[in-house]
């Protein structure tokens, strides 16, 4: 399954430039995913000097990703374009009608789908 992650306010608690601390579970539930074969994709609206502080973040929090703000490349073969859209077959993000669940609960409910 793809799953494509929200950086600011989903994986930590800063308030865009700043990086902040993980949010709870964050990080050791998407090293679950991606230990249970998922691939993690990195949905982002940084750019330039944020979009690598982002990523130097997320090197040394130790989050597993595949890609960043870039298709998984087996939508690539299968679609044989690259939309501006990420392809996905979950979407964590913060703004989700009714917020962001907890990590655990979103962990839970990949695991039913």
């Amino acid at each position: 399954m793809i799953i494509a992650v929200d950086f600011d306010g989903t994986i930590h608690n800063g308030e865009y430039p700043n990086i902040g601390e993980p949010v709870k579970d964050s990080v050791e539930i998407l090293q679950a995913l991606h230990d249970d074969g998922h691939s993690i994709i990195i949905w982002t609206c940084r750019a330039g000097k944020y979009l690598d502080d982002a990523i130097g973040w997320l090197e040394r929090a130790g989050v597993p990703y595949d890609a960043i703000n870039e298709h998984d490349p087996s939508v690539l073969r299968n679609f044989g374009t690259d939309t501006r859209k990420v392809y996905a077959d979950v979407y964590i993000d913060d703004h989700n009608i009714g917020g962001l669940p907890s990590w655990k609960a979103i962990y839970k409910k990949i695991q039913q789908l």
